[in-house]
């Protein structure tokens, strides 16, 4: 471990790199972890009340074809959020909410 601590500060493009792909990964968790947690549940749950209330047993897929607009124009925060509808409406599902 040291050998290789001491090979990336002799090397200082190595050492820029190294940052740069710590940047990336830190970016992308950020984006697509991160993002769509500080979505309000409030915002989530209405979002899935508006669903059933239009589609009714396919609000599943309808959110899934937000999800899947939000993933082709590269908006991550969007699809992180139709991601947590889906899964209330599996919540939903699961527990006999459905209604």
């Amino acid at each position: 471990m040291l050998s290789v601590l001491q090979s990336l500060l002799t090397h200082p493009a190595a050492v820029v790199l190294v940052l740069f792909l710590c940047g990336a990964v830190g970016m992308g968790v950020w984006e697509y972890h991160v993002q769509p947690l500080l979505i309000p549940k409030s915002e989530i749950l209405a979002e899935v009340d508006v669903l059933i209330e239009k589609h009714g047993s396919r609000a599943e897929e309808f959110a899934f074809i937000e999800e899947d607009s939000a993933w082709r124009r590269s908006d991550a925060r969007e699809q992180g959020k139709w991601r947590r509808v889906r899964r209330e409406l599996w919540r939903r599902f699961e527990c006999g909410e459905w209604r």
